[in-house]
């Protein structure tokens, strides 16, 4: 049997803007043996196994490429479909996908980008420019991806292989990877299918789709595939399982060959069992939203006390049993684009008082919406925590999904909300991590309200400034919009998380963890 296994891997993660590459670098951090999968895989086998088994920890029904944000069916998306280039989630670095090549500038508002040649949807049919332009419209317009695409003038058909990139303003730093966040179907697709049973380009396509607790995704290899990644076995069965001894009881009795979310509580049992348990420190976060439309939260100092209220040390060591780092900055210091901000929230009980005392508040009486997955754990300390600070929360744990906090025309009835956040899942460049939460979107229009304040339209001006600016010169602009993040904390994090990942790593050759939610098997071949 294999020796028990945890490992940490140090996750550093550079944007485009900055030149610099990302690295990993492993190292051991318990007994047991300290071999990587890869030298763990050549002991192993050679014989390729017929199926890739695992458990997910989040369920989804919506399967809808454009504008897919859900942990589940992004995961899958990224195995159905392809982007013109599509992101190593395990380096974020991009690689061309069904691009032949790199983009070609015209000028530096106009890029082209040829198709790989012969590459075809699952049904056999050839991807077209136009299906490119579609799926890029469609995204454009989706009230999440448009976000990411306000750079784009227009995108256009040259030919039947050539699309044409018409950009607002030069944007070739950050070009490729934003370019990843869209991927491509059919154009002939109707909204139904898009819904039900999409295909795509990508090495796998969809078998069936059940993405309900206790249900099953079920992929099979795409033999019109011609791109990087093949698919390297005859199926893909992915077991969706939210309860966290029930992804254990799969990996500890070999039922899968890997899990995501491992339980902190079951990881020695997990890595007893033969499996690897493997860390990796990301962007992932628990935060705070604030109803700031809403008195006392339209407030900054109020919604600062709420983080100076907060033993986040204890609430790390605790429940999540050291495997995080208190947030310094909206970025994780493992980042190449960190920056410590301005305002950093330490544990201070008498700070978050006198902040209170300041916005002429002695007691504040609130609810404490706390979404019910992982972060629900954290509820019982920060109500005490909030308390010592005179801030009484009654907590009401919500099973509200996202899809019905959209609204953006409407103020959310709620003050503050506790939930968990990782939009790393499309990609590690500050500009884009910003724009989720802070941009002129959804999050600021009807969730956090933000949008309007004079700190919001100050952000947004830098923003703009960096998304224009030469790369030499963006971080220092990135750097003035973390502070003021910081400082008006209308959405923050309370710390980053290491995501756990648990895998039978003699039986997944090419197989590595990832710092997001979800499990890459590109490019994985299992093994008897």
């Amino acid at each position: 049997m294999q020796q028990p296994k945890l490992t940490r891997r140090g996750f550093l993660a550079g944007s485009a803007a900055t030149g610099a590459a990302a690295a990993l670098a492993l190292s051991g951090c318990s007994s047991g043996s300290s071999s990587s999968s890869a030298s763990s895989s050549a002991a192993a086998s050679n014989t390729p196994a017929k199926a890739i088994t695992a458990a997910p920890a989040y369920s989804s029904t919506n399967c809808n490429p454009i504008g897919n944000s859900s942990a589940l069916m992004l995961a899958a998306t990224w195995h159905v479909f392809e982007g013109l280039y599509d992101m190593d989630l395990v380096n974020y670095t991009t690689y061309n996908a069904l691009a032949a090549d790199e983009p070609v500038a015209v000028s530096d508002t106009v890029y082209e980008v040829t198709l790989r040649e012969g590459a075809k949807f699952s049904d056999g049919t050839d991807v077209t420019a136009a299906d490119v332009v579609n799926a890029f419209e469609a995204n454009m317009a989706d009230e999440t991806y448009g976000a990411f695409l306000t750079f784009i003038d227009t995108v256009t058909a040259k030919d039947d292989t050539t699309v044409t990139f018409t950009l607002k303003y030069p944007f070739a730093s950050l070009l490729k990877g934003r370019l990843s966040v869209v991927k491509v179907f059919p154009a002939s697709l109707t909204e139904d299918e898009l819904k039900t049973k999409p295909i795509g380009s990508g090495p796998w396509m969809y078998d069936s789709i059940d993405g309900n607790d206790g249900g099953r995704i079920t992929f099979l290899p795409n033999e019109y595939y011609n791109g990087s990644k093949p698919a390297t076995c005859e199926e893909m069965d992915w077991n969706v399982l939210l309860d966290s001894t029930s992804r254990t009881t799969a990996i500890t009795d070999g039922s899968v060959l890997a899990i995501e979310s491992v339980p902190d509580a079951n990881a020695d049992q997990i890595a007893g069992s033969g499996a690897s348990v493997e860390y990796v420190p990301g962007f992932a976060l628990p935060f705070f939203m604030f109803n700031t439309k809403k008195a006392p939260f339209d407030d900054p100092r109020v919604r600062q006390a709420f983080f100076y209220a907060i033993d986040t040390e204890k609430l790390i060591a605790n429940q999540m049993a050291g495997h995080a780092v208190p947030a310094t900055s909206f970025l994780p210091e493992a980042y190449a684009n960190y920056h410590r901000a301005s305002t950093v929230y330490t544990y201070d009980t008498d700070k978050a008082k006198s902040l209170l005392q300041e916005a002429n508040i002695e007691t504040l009486t609130c609810e404490l919406m706390v979404n019910n997955n992982w972060v629900s754990a954290l509820a019982a300390q920060i109500k005490e925590d909030l308390a010592a600070a005179g801030i009484e929360v009654t907590i009401n744990e919500t099973t509200i999904p996202w899809s019905e906090l959209a609204e953006s025309d409407s103020i959310l009835p709620y003050d503050v909300m506790l939930t968990p956040g990782d939009p790393s899942c499309f990609g590690n460049d500050p500009d884009l991590l910003m724009t989720w939460w802070y941009g002129d979107n959804v999050w600021t229009q009807g969730r956090s309200c933000w949008k309007g304040t004079e700190a919001w339209t100050q952000l947004q001006t830098l923003l703009q400034q960096g998304r224009e600016a030469a790369p030499a010169d963006q971080q220092a602009i990135w750097n003035q919009c973390f502070d003021i993040i910081a400082e008006n904390v209308p959405i923050y994090p309370l710390f980053h998380r290491e995501i756990g990942t648990a895998y039978v790593s003699e039986k997944l050759e090419d197989f590595a963890p990832i710092s997001t939610t979800g499990l890459v098997f590109l490019g994985t071949t299992p093994l008897e």
